[in-house]
């Protein structure tokens, strides 16, 4: 089974990713084939293998992203159309992919889920500098997930008027898009020093998880080949 949509991927054009606004980000359908995207739901791991992220404090300061967390490893036991899926994430139809809309040859992909409860939010933020970019595929349908409970990743525009290490709320934003997230979506966007986002505060009944897979576009510096000489894994999300 193939599980991304190659004619989609090469359809999506890099300059008017890059042309976006507030920063290049891009929402699209159907990058993952519906077969393999129901395969994939159905073979989602479970969340007693997931590490609790509740109450702690950032080491900026910024409010917790609290969730359960997942951060995807070869040796990791999860069913085999993830380890089929991420395959793909590191084959050349999506490589080349990347490159055209971040802009750079070299990078270093990790890849990590997130199920998130009633009550927990992604309050506004920039990404770290060692990022290029995330690209979120979402797991959640009309079956499981109600669009009133909320859960859309925000497009948040600062005007510029924030540094990257700010902490600012919604409400300082005077433009806010909702990317969709129901369905066989996801979101793809540039790392810049103003590309704010986050999640407004779950709604949802106890039980229900919101559920993404998230693949993070990290730099790759000399620093981290002598990191992979010595047998160090790739620096996963933070």
């Amino acid at each position: 089974m193939m599980y991304l949509d190659v004619e989609r991927l090469n359809a999506i054009d890099s300059h008017s990713f890059r042309a976006q606004t507030p920063y290049p980000w891009i929402n699209p359908s159907g990058l993952v084939t519906e077969a393999g995207y129901q395969r994939l739901r159905e073979t989602l791991p479970d969340v007693t293998l997931f590490t609790s992220h509740f109450g702690g404090a950032r080491v900026d300061g910024k409010q917790n992203h609290d969730r359960f967390s997942l951060p995807y490893r070869d040796d990791l036991t999860v069913a085999d159309p993830w380890k089929d899926f991420v395959a793909e994430l590191h084959g050349k139809p999506y490589q080349e992919f990347l490159r055209r809309l971040i802009g750079t040859r070299s990078f270093e992909l990790s890849f990590v889920w997130h199920y998130t409860p009633q009550g927990c939010a992604v309050s506004p933020h920039c990404d770290s500098k060692r990022k290029l970019g995330s690209h979120i595929f979402y797991f959640n349908t009309v079956h499981d997930w109600d669009p009133a409970w909320g859960g859309e990743t925000l497009i948040l525009d600062a005007s510029q008027r924030f540094n990257s290490q700010a902490a600012p709320g919604f409400a300082d934003f005077a433009r806010i898009t909702a990317a969709e997230a129901l369905g066989n979506y996801s979101l793809l966007f540039a790392r810049t020093a103003h590309s704010w986002h986050g999640v407004r505060e779950l709604t949802c009944p106890q039980g229900h998880l919101r559920k993404v897979f998230i693949v993070v576009v990290n730099r790759y510096t000399p620093l981290d080949r002598v990191r992979r000489f010595f047998g160090e894994p790739p620096r996963g999300y933070e």
